[in-house]
């Protein structure tokens, strides 16, 4: 039933098209419920995992799992990719943090959300953005061990072994649960049955004008539960703003420079960028608020560059596909 309502009321090239008016409606949305219902924004909180796991769930939807194996076949992508993020982001990350590294709190935050790469959205944001999203998609179980592996030692590089001792691998292993492993199982379910039930094709097909839609709701959960957070410590979220604008810029170059290293492809050095740019904010963000009295600022240094990151994401999926534009290239895989 919902397959035949919704393209009468609104067709997936009309939601295309208003794209990024939706998103930045969220956005202001969002910020308003923050400032004015503050309450209200809290109990949206609850609702960010389960809106982003649908999200994901629609976005896998739409990837052919029979294609993933392919997809990084060669490995040239998911070479690239740990090397941007693991051995590339870290030094950036280690520039940009001494700007900060006078005070702890501040400086746990940026390193916490700026050496984790995103497993969850940035195959949602990837694809919007023309970049292939079955690579991105197929990477994110390697991506998750490493940076459970790496975070601990950059940590201790950048400030000591003392933060350890107030670290957990417990909101790593939820996250990739709730918002990477149950949508992918459903979507391979949900696969598996499209051509063997009727009621699965029309369900697919309905799910089909749910990614605008679910992805402004998610923004709209983010920055309305996150942006209460913010209040008495203007002073220093300000101060972390550039750095993370500047990260944004920084790994946009990057991420075309290692594309053209390993040979990628249009589509691929896209997702690339994409990779290299986006965040584990909303995975980080549990380790954060679980973080002792001396670390209670770090959360709102966490958030912060969650609100950059949504907002920079925006041009992204407009830009990336600008700059790196269709052209005959090496085969991406």
């Amino acid at each position: 039933m919902l397959a035949s309502v919704l393209p009468k009321l609104i067709s997936k090239e009309q939601l295309e098209r208003g794209e990024i008016p939706i998103y930045i409606a969220a956005l202001a949305l969002g910020a308003a419920i923050g400032i004015l219902g503050p309450a209200a924004g809290s109990l949206l909180e609850a609702a960010i995992y389960p809106v982003l796991g649908v999200l994901l769930y629609v976005t896998f939807l739409q990837i052919p799992f029979s294609e993933l194996r392919g997809a990084v076949s060669g490995g040239r992508f998911l070479a690239a990719t740990l090397v941007l993020n693991f051995l590339f982001v870290p030094v950036v990350v280690f520039v940009l943090s001494r700007f900060v590294a006078g005070d702890s709190a501040v400086l746990l935050g940026v390193l916490l959300v700026l050496l984790t790469p995103c497993i969850d959205y940035v195959v949602a944001f990837s694809g919007r953005g023309g970049g292939d999203s079955r690579i991105v998609l197929a990477a994110t179980p390697v991506l998750m061990l490493v940076q459970m592996l790496g975070l601990p030692l950059y940590l201790w590089l950048f400030m000591g072994a003392e933060v350890l001792d107030v670290m957990s691998a417990g909101p790593f292993l939820e996250a990739f649960l709730l918002l990477v492993a149950l949508p992918l199982a459903f979507a391979g379910t949900t696969q598996y049955l499209r051509p063997r039930s009727s009621v699965a094709r029309k369900w697919d097909e309905a799910m089909g004008y749910l990614p605008i839609p679910l992805m402004a709701l998610t923004l709209l959960s983010v920055v309305a539960s996150q942006i209460p957070r913010l209040d008495g410590a203007f002073e220093q979220v300000a101060g972390v703003v550039p750095i993370y604008v500047t990260f944004l810029v920084v790994m946009a170059l990057l991420g075309r420079v290692v594309a053209r290293l390993f040979g990628l492809g249009t589509e691929a050095g896209r997702a690339l960028i994409f990779t290299g740019s986006t965040r584990n904010s909303l995975v980080v963000l549990p380790l954060a608020l679980a973080l002792p009295d001396a670390y209670a600022l770090t959360p709102a240094i966490v958030v912060t560059q969650t609100l950059v990151e949504l907002a920079g994401m925006l041009v992204y999926m407009k830009a990336i596909p600008a700059w790196i534009l269709k052209a005959p290239e090496p085969a991406s895989r």
